[in-house]
């Protein structure tokens, strides 16, 4: 017989989570990296990753509570403990499998975001390097001169290239994690209501 799920705390690990990436933000603000990223990098491509980011935690965040609200048995999987009673093993497992495509359906945007994150890096250092590269075409004579611009200028669009890929690998990297938490409390929801030992 399947009962209730076990508590996970999901919620809570998901708001201590969200906490110390808030402090990590404020950490870098108060260092002046943030500025410094923003300033530097002439593209923009940084600020439109965090703010992809930004959006992407709080979709996060949201679908977080309310898995944690299916993990206590209530929403689709209590309709699908209510569904169960009066149907066969066979019938109860293929409900099951639907249970989990609906639930998992819901991690599917952010994962797609965090590889929108990875790419938009990538292509923030593609635009750094033609940056970098644009001054070289249109120099015509190796006058000590033009150098020194010519040297800022190329430093910028190198900015432009590092500072992108840093943005969108770290960002990548941390919507990665929080939606693999999301995946791992809804495989023990999934596997619990299949071997019908949640208490």
């Amino acid at each position: 017989m399947i009962k209730t799920a076990k508590p996970q705390y999901l919620l809570q690990r998901s708001i201590i989570l969200l906490t110390v990436i808030f402090f990590a933000f404020y950490v870098l603000y108060d260092l002046n990296l943030l500025n410094l990223i923003f300033e530097s990098d002439r593209s923009k491509i940084s600020i439109l990753i965090l703010a992809i980011y930004t959006a992407a935690t709080f979709h996060w965040i949201y679908i977080a509570r309310n898995l944690d609200s299916e993990i206590k048995g209530e929403g689709k999987v209590l309709d699908f403990l209510d569904a169960v009673k009066s149907k066969s093993s066979l019938e109860s497992q293929s409900l099951l499998r639907i249970l989990e495509d609906e639930l998992s359906n819901r991690h599917a945007l952010g994962h797609m975001i965090s590889d929108v994150l990875l790419k938009l890096g990538l292509t923030g250092t593609v635009v750094g390097f033609i940056l970098m590269l644009l001054p070289i075409g249109e120099m015509k004579d190796f006058d000590p001169e033009k150098i020194q611009p010519l040297l800022s200028s190329m430093s910028g669009g190198m900015a432009v290239a590092l500072y992108t890929t840093l943005s969108g690998l770290i960002t990548s990297t941390m919507l990665k994690f929080q939606y693999f938490l999301l995946d791992s409390s809804l495989s023990k929801l999934i596997n619990g209501l299949t071997s019908g030992d949640l208490d």
